[in-house]
């Protein structure tokens, strides 16, 4: 009997237990919910904290390099390498945006899948608009895209010919695509690194020339018909950087404005190997013949590792190339980078998306006494896009001045022109600051004759031990007593011009709340004057100078 009284209270009390466990369980699970939704709507206003306005980036998961730039019928078209299952690299997609005005994008599906070759690597795009491949009509010009496919499989057997050189064609001007049934059209010689194809239409020879990595050096190829291809020579050894793999060359004429004389320019990316660390993009001036690129005489290129001779001084401009038909009025091209880094790009403090693409830049080439610069410039009318605008009329400097507030201007998207003249051997910093003790410094030390970024205060830097572990640094080229500097700002970024876009200086960070001030100090009190010119920028109202 007492048996019986134990075990029918024991099923009582398990009952009982049991109820009491799942209503914890249930409350449990509610206050996990709760947690979770919380931190998906703090990862949401994050997302939205740190995505920029007035830069590109993709909906969701990982971009990293350019592909395809090309101009058609009012329409700018950008494609990318995209993973579209992550947020980190992986398999490379070619995503595809399109824009009116270099700012607005439209993103569309994805353009370019992986196939039986491998995977789709950085490359170009052209229009054939005498149909030389026979893929189109005179009527409907095939646009052409050139790519590397990238076979993971074969790069695991140990072989080096894992990257091939492949075609696709559309025929509605780049929105679907169409993959050439006997690619790759240049197999891999047994070259590594073998990849990146950029193209164009060469009219004194009436060929299509192509510029490809390969390892450290260059390769040149031609065409008829973009589909069979001629090797023609090689450039690169002994000359230049060689502290990583060179990757997405780009080959234009450029007309220097005051002889009307026109040279070549080589740009080539790096990594590692940039003057600030990691990854950055190195130039060469010279001639080329149809055959051959051979570096002037006058281009005062140091051979071995160290030279001034870089696109973008910051960390983050990386294997940016130029847009396929298209020209200013001038015959300067339009250039577009990838704004990260290899050394920190799959760990920056977003989640839903992540990367961002500079402004587009016009890219001009000039002499000087002893050599060839080439300056990069914003592409935008900032006027026609102006919200507010905040003019500050000559003003000496003294100890420390405030430029603009967010009582103002939103700091968040504006455009910032500062003139300084009169300069010392003083250091003038530009700090942007906000109300969480976050800061970005950057400007010019006349005493050292160089610029600086520095980002170890500005917000969120411990995500990668190279973020902001030093400051960027360039060297000034010009030594005169007046200094010229053009900054965007775009929640999370940072495009430097200074004098007129000869050192050029992109950087991204991350601050826990966007920056509210701007200030202009210097380390003992100054005789210098400046000016500003300071513009809120809308987006929306925006339009590319032709």
């Amino acid at each position: 009997m007492k048996d019986e009284i134990f075990i029918k209270d024991a099923v009582k009390s398990n009952f009982f237990f049991a109820i009491i466990l799942n209503i914890c369980l249930i409350s449990s699970c509610s206050t996990d919910k709760i947690k979770k939704e919380n931190m998906t709507q703090e990862l949401q206003e994050k997302e939205e904290k740190y995505r920029p306005g007035l830069h590109f980036t993709p909906q969701k998961n990982w971009m990293n390099d350019p592909n395809g730039l090309f101009y058609l019928d009012e329409e700018f078209h950008l494609y990318f390498q995209h993973n579209p299952k992550s947020n980190v690299w992986g398999p490379m997609h070619w995503g595809h945006a399109t824009s009116k005005d270099l700012i607005n994008w439209e993103e569309h599906s994805i353009a370019l899948f992986p196939d039986e070759l491998g995977t789709i690597f950085s490359g170009s795009v052209v229009v054939d608009h005498k149909n030389s491949s026979g893929l189109g009509t005179i009527d409907i010009p095939p646009v052409i895209a050139i790519y590397t496919n990238h076979n993971e499989n074969e790069q695991k057997r140990g072989s080096n010919l894992f990257q091939t050189q492949s075609i696709a064609y559309s025929l509605d001007k780049g929105f679907t695509w169409i993959k050439y049934e006997r690619n790759p059209v240049i197999s891999n010689p047994g070259i590594k690194n073998f990849r990146d194809p950029k193209v164009f239409w060469m009219s004194q020879e009436k060929k299509w020339i192509m510029t490809l990595a390969a390892g450290q050096e260059t390769h040149f190829y031609s065409s008829s018909n973009l589909i069979d291809w001629k090797f023609l020579s090689v450039f690169g050894k002994g000359i230049g950087n060689h502290d990583g793999v060179w990757e997405c060359p780009d080959l234009f004429p450029a007309i220097i404005k005051e002889s009307g004389k026109t040279k070549w320019v080589l740009i080539v990316s790096i990594n590692p190997g940039g003057p600030n660390g990691g990854s950055a993009t190195q130039y060469f001036v010279g001639d080329f013949d149809g055959k051959k690129f051979i570096v002037d005489s006058d281009f005062k290129l140091d051979l071995k590792n160290n030279h001034h001779f870089w696109l973008d001084f910051g960390k983050d401009n990386y294997a940016g190339v130029t847009f396929s038909n298209w020209k200013n009025n001038d015959g300067n091209p339009l250039f577009l980078g990838w704004m990260s880094n290899w050394q920190y790009a799959n760990k920056v403090p977003t989640f839903k998306w992540r990367s961002t693409m500079t402004i587009p830049r016009i890219l001009e080439l000039f002499q000087t006494e002893t050599s060839y610069i080439l300056n990069s410039k914003p592409s935008i009318d900032w006027e026609s896009f102006t919200n507010k605008k905040i003019k500050i009329q000559e003003t000496k400097i003294g100890k420390s001045k405030t430029l603009v507030n967010n009582n103002s201007i939103n700091l968040s998207s504006s455009k910032v022109f500062v003139e300084i003249k009169n300069l010392e051997k003083n250091k003038y910093t530009f700090i942007l600051s906000n109300q969480e003790g976050d800061s970005l410094l950057f400007g010019y030390n006349h005493r050292k004759k160089s610029f600086f970024i520095d980002r170890s205060k500005s917000g969120e830097v411990d995500f990668s031990d190279d973020f902001s572990k030093k400051p960027s640094i360039a060297s000034r080229l010009k030594s005169n007593n007046s200094l010229m500097i053009d900054f965007i700002i775009d929640k999370t970024s940072i495009e430097l011009f200074f004098d007129s876009g000869e050192i050029v200086m992109s950087e991204i960070f991350f601050p826990n709340k966007p920056f509210e001030v701007l200030n202009l100090v210097t380390e003992s009190s100054s005789n210098s004057f400046f000016s500003a010119e300071i513009l809120e920028l809308d987006p929306v109202k925006n339009k590319i100078i032709n």
